[in-house]
């Protein structure tokens, strides 16, 4: 049995697992003057192939909204997605940080906004009315809340929209690596390329125990940022076992491997599934999430046999796969299911 409700039900990668043990021993100095700090911000400098400022937090919800802190006024407005994580699963956390910066969810098929939307939007926003909040930041999330992922072209298009419009662009990268081993591009074509100027790069999802980092691509606008990362009480006095987590996970390309072990085990479960009768994706499988819908015989038939995954509003079933799903367990569930369609 196995639990596909989300990659964080996943536990961590035994590369990270054995930096964190190799950590614990001795000194280092704290708050982030440490050499896994220093080898963390050298590794995503190599990575992006340019200059960075690198802040390593504990969780998505700190990495978003403190980034978005960097980039709004308290009188902005933050445009993203309406299925966004930071709209619908971060608990108020970025109107707190931002000092009451507004949200504002637009619509757009299968997770993805498009320039038009936007455009279209900040004619009608106000600019310049006093009474009006004013668009200060696009946030895009990569890859997207529904599975699926931005090309460079289309990120290229939506930064244009937006930096045109006076606003800074903030990437939500809760699983950044699945979209670049899915598009097999240079990470840099994906942000500061296309013009992002702030990625939250989560490694939680991917295999760390509990790590994200904040990434500047100008390292000029984080000038502050320490500071408000200490205010907001996430500057961890032991950072290198933030860091440590982080080192191993971006040493020789592990996070790469090991998104594309969880793209390679959703694209066999979604093949699986599709060859039933009855089965239909709700959008394309490019990362390691699935929303599928699922006839209700099946959907029961899995759960009684204690397979975990969400039932999604929209009547879709969710699915996740992860950086150490087995193929035997995506192939168990099949199993199942194909034995329904043999009884049936």
């Amino acid at each position: 049995m196995h639990d596909f409700r989300s990659d964080n039900v996943a536990g961590a990668a035994p590369q990270v697992m054995t930096a964190l043990a190799a950590a614990a021993s001795g000194t280092a100095s704290p708050y982030g003057n440490d050499p896994w700090t220093a080898r963390v911000t050298e590794r995503l400098r190599a990575i992006f192939e340019t200059e960075v400022a690198v802040f390593p937090v504990a969780t998505g919800t700190a990495a978003n909204s403190l980034a978005l802190s960097a980039l709004t006024p308290p009188f902005g407005a933050v445009l993203c997605h309406h299925e966004a994580h930071i709209t619908t699963d971060e608990c108020g956390a970025p109107e707190f940080f931002t000092g009451g910066a507004k949200l504002v969810p637009l619509p757009g098929d299968h997770g993805k906004l498009v320039p038009e939307t936007v455009t279209a939007h900040v004619a009608r926003a106000g600019v310049g009315v006093v009474h009006r909040v004013q668009p200060a930041v696009l946030s895009l999330t990569q890859a997207t809340e529904a599975g699926t992922v931005y090309s460079p072209a289309e990120l290229a298009a939506l930064v244009e929209a937006a930096h045109a419009n006076g606003m800074a662009v903030h990437m939500d990268g809760a699983r950044f690596a699945n979209a670049v081993a899915r598009l097999g591009c240079a990470p840099a074509d994906l942000t500061w390329r296309a013009g992002v100027d702030v990625l939250t790069l989560g490694g939680t999802k991917g295999g760390c125990l509990a790590a994200e980092a904040v990434v500047f691509f100008n390292p000029a606008m984080a000038e502050d940022f320490g500071y408000g990362r200490k205010r907001a009480g996430h500057l961890v006095s032991k950072m290198r076992f933030l860091s440590a987590q982080l080192d191993a996970w971006l040493a020789d390309g592990l996070w790469l491997r090991l998104a594309a072990h969880a793209n390679a085990m959703a694209d066999r479960l979604a093949a699986g599934l599709t060859a039933l009768p009855g089965v239909t994706l709700a959008h394309p499988v490019e990362a390691n999430e699935l929303f599928v819908g699922l006839p209700a015989a099946y959907a029961e038939a899995l759960e009684a046999a204690g397979y975990g995954f969400y039932r999604w509003d929209d009547g879709t079933a969710r699915f996740v796969t992860a950086f150490d799903t087995p193929a035997a367990v995506v192939d168990g569930l099949l199993d199942i299911l194909q034995g329904l369609k043999e009884k049936a």
